[in-house]
């Protein structure tokens, strides 16, 4: 069966003690944080009985496996057991990590408390899925704390990991982290060999007023943190950007990849997407310039990166304009996966199923930022993708969780192409971080719109015609930068996650 992938971004460990949960209801508390964004829960009772602990990790478990959330048992290995929950965490002072396993069995996760190089070392050679580094700062949750690390601490345990091998396995800090200082932990104590996976936080969500709120806020940070990393990783593997897109913008498109550090390639011919799909990048199927012989062209090339599970980013340009195009929507979803659909408002509906009726490529408004998020939160779970609706506020989802970025300048709507050209970032992106794709277009998003901005702000544009050679310029201002680790452009960077009601769509 093997063991379940994890996502450690929001990784929320429980507190039953009055102290921090009061007179809550956990289990309605963890059920908020999970629809909050929250990706890990850890279950943490050291007080109660063994009928009692059993009883709330089954009800926990009712929660978060329906949502492909992990849910492990802190120390209580004969729980986890009884319940076949997704595994355990361990601390120094509990079982020892092969007697764990022994009993566990290979299918399950096993992490580690650390708070030590030393101690991260020893997990990692005994074979931890993952480790809990801390405490970070001083907390009231946890008073036996030996050791306060600080952002410098996390640091010099990632580099030791990373020298030696162990760069790979997933880590976690623990330890007064909260909404207020999660992003500065992980930017500050990352190195450019190894990064925090994720932030561990007790009452920052249980002593929450709102859990769900507060977990939406934390997945903002975690994901506005890792997106200069996504930015690093395009510039150091200048991954393929294998463009079928139309002909008014080839050559913007290629200038745009190459300036946020991919290696762009706009070829066409279906005979050729056989052996591109081989090459480590991503496909982009854009729909502007419309063909029957295109259209075979399309269909070709996503079948042959389907095949070798290489990304590919459907621009559904002008969706709605002609019964040709919609049938080609149609057509195409039928016919492979998408991994990311990007789109303005219209074009997005069209895709959804709903009849609009577009001018040309222009976009409607219509929808309310709730409907939208509905929209694309509704859309990426029916597709099993990430969704990205573009406008004045971009909203993207991976059908779980769903932003918000209000980036961006209104010349980005005065010169023809931007939009395509996103499609072509957010390729940059997905093949350099294709292990969470919510947040690679998530970064080509940001990236996008805050060069928009710092491009219009310079003294030499005065419109649409000097934006776009300093847009150009700004983006590859903003990779290189990011690589020499100067993230001073991310304060512009205005990412959230928000709350979705699907019953508005």
């Amino acid at each position: 069966m093997g063991k379940p992938p994890v996502n450690y971004g929001v990784y929320l460990v429980t507190d039953s003690t009055p102290a921090i949960l009061g007179t809550g209801d956990l289990c309605a508390i963890v059920a908020a944080a999970v629809r909050g964004g929250v990706t890990c829960v850890q279950y943490r009772d050291k007080h109660s009985g063994h009928d009692v602990v059993v009883d709330t990790a089954r009800r926990l478990h009712a929660i978060t496996r329906p949502l492909g959330v992990p849910l492990l048992i802190n120390d209580r290995v004969d729980v986890a057991l009884e319940v076949g929950c997704e595994g355990v965490h361990i601390g120094q002072d509990d079982m020892e990590y092969q007697q764990a396993r022994n009993l566990l069995g290979p299918d399950k996760i096993i992490g580690v408390s650390a708070g030590s190089i030393q101690e991260a070392l020893k997990a990692c050679e005994a074979g931890a899925d993952y480790l809990g580094i801390g405490a970070v700062f001083a907390t009231p949750t946890k008073k036996d704390t030996k050791t306060i690390l600080g952002p410098s601490g996390l640091r010099s345990i990632l580099s030791a990991l990373a020298s030696s091998g162990h760069a790979a396995v997933p880590t976690v800090c623990i330890g007064g982290v909260n909404g207020s200082n999660a992003r500065a932990v992980l930017v500050d104590s990352s190195t450019p060999t190894k990064t925090l996976d994720g932030v561990a936080v007790v009452s920052a969500i249980v002593a929450a007023p709102d859990p769900a709120a507060a977990a939406r806020h934390l997945l903002a940070e975690v994901l506005a943190a890792k997106v200069p990393g996504v930015i690093r990783a395009v510039a150091h593997l200048s991954p393929l950007s294998h463009n079928i897109t139309n002909m008014v913008v080839q050559n913007f498109a290629a200038n745009i990849a190459l300036a946020v550090g991919a290696s762009p390639i706009m070829a066409n011919e279906a005979a050729e997407a056989e052996d591109l799909a081989k090459l480590g990048g991503a496909l982009v199927i854009n729909m502007g310039s419309l063909s029957k012989g295109q259209i075979n062209n399309y269909l070709a090339a996503v079948k042959a990166y389907n095949a070798v599970g290489r990304p590919v980013v459907f621009d559904p340009v002008g969706a709605g304009a002609s019964a040709l195009r919609r049938q080609t929507v149609k057509d195409l979803l039928s016919s492979g996966h998408f991994d990311v659909i990007k789109g303005n408002e219209g074009e997005i509906q069209t895709v959804y199923g709903a009849t609009i009726t577009q001018k040309g490529v222009d976009s409607t408004s219509s929808l309310t930022l709730p409907q939208k998020a509905a929209l694309v939160s509704t859309l990426a779970r029916r597709e099993n993708n990430v969704v990205v609706l573009t406008g004045v506020t971009d909203v993207l989802s991976d059908g779980t969780r769903t932003l918000r970025i209000d980036n961006g300048h209104e010349y980005l709507g005065m010169v023809t192409g931007t939009g395509c050209t996103l499609g072509t970032v957010i390729s940059a992106m997905v093949a350099a971080c294709p292990g969470d794709k919510l947040l690679a277009a998530a970064a080509g998003a940001a990236m996008f719109g805050v060069a928009a901005e710092m491009a219009a702000g310079r003294a030499e544009v005065r419109g649409p015609g000097t934006f776009v050679p300093a847009f150009i310029d700004e983006l590859y201002a903003i990779r290189k930068a990011t690589a020499e680790g100067d993230m001073r452009w991310m304060v512009m960077a205005k990412i959230q996650a928000i709350e979705v009601d699907e019953g508005l769509i």
